[in-house]
């Protein structure tokens, strides 16, 4: 599979999981991409949760994607960096996609949402696929 083919999988299949570490212990939990593409791998959240001091205090992730129709899973690891640009929250705070920010963006609950929306990006990541047809063979680094 080729970086152009992962980025189509991750894409048309947004829901997937983060690996964080948490001191000593793996933590791991769903997510839900914003866009992957040459630029990097875009994703959101709070700077309330958990998974945020966790990213603060140490930036090494592992992404895992799944394409359930094909069998192949998409795992990619690397170094996140937290995008502080307004445009770019407005921009997702925005898309049809992302409905469910709106409420957050505007209830004036929080003090700030441009301070506790979180936004992260993965570039200079290694990939690596899996399908049962290749499960016994060694595993192929891919940059992105």
């Amino acid at each position: 599979m080729n970086k152009q083919e992962m980025y189509t999988l991750m894409n048309q299949n947004p829901a997937f999981y983060l690996a964080t570490a948490d001191g000593d212990q793996p933590r791991v939990r769903g997510m839900l991409l914003y866009r992957a593409d040459e630029n990097g791998i875009i994703f959101h959240s709070g700077t309330m949760k958990d998974v945020y001091a966790q990213i603060c205090q140490n930036p090494k992730v592992e992404l895992c994607f799944n394409d359930y129709q094909s069998g192949c899973q998409l795992r990619v690891r690397g170094q996140l960096e937290i995008i502080d640009d307004n445009n770019l929250k407005d921009e997702i705070a925005n898309h049809p996609s992302r409905a469910f920010l709106k409420p957050w963006k505007e209830s004036g609950e929080l003090s700030d949402f441009y301070q506790t929306f979180a936004v992260f990006k993965l570039t200079g990541g290694t990939a690596i696929t899996w399908t049962m047809d290749t499960n016994f063979a060694p595993k192929v680094d891919t940059l992105l």
